[in-house]
């Protein structure tokens, strides 16, 4: 199992990014949380057996939804947490 931390930094509130990311997550079968940071980022925590579907959600947090402008994605490795699922919160 690996996990990954996920910092989005740009227009990135109030644009859908937290639901979008939800619909990837659970469309490659990866686990975790998004949520809205009170500096305007949005934090992701995503855990998965899978290599490639971490990259590609992580590749995806670089693009994000239609609306959003992401200027700088943070990706660092970090503690297993054994989520189950993928939520949104606030």
């Amino acid at each position: 199992m690996l996990h990954l931390n996920i910092r989005i930094v740009g227009m990135v509130q109030g644009v859908y990014f937290r639901g979008s990311a939800k619909r990837k997550a659970d469309e490659l079968g990866v686990c975790g949380f998004a949520r809205n940071e009170p500096d305007g980022s949005v934090y992701c925590e995503a855990e998965s057996e899978n290599q490639a579907a971490l990259d590609e959600f992580a590749a995806w947090c670089k693009i994000g939804p239609p609306s959003a402008i992401v200027d700088e994605v943070r990706v660092s490795v970090g503690a297993l947490a054994n989520f189950a699922g993928f939520i949104v919160t606030h």
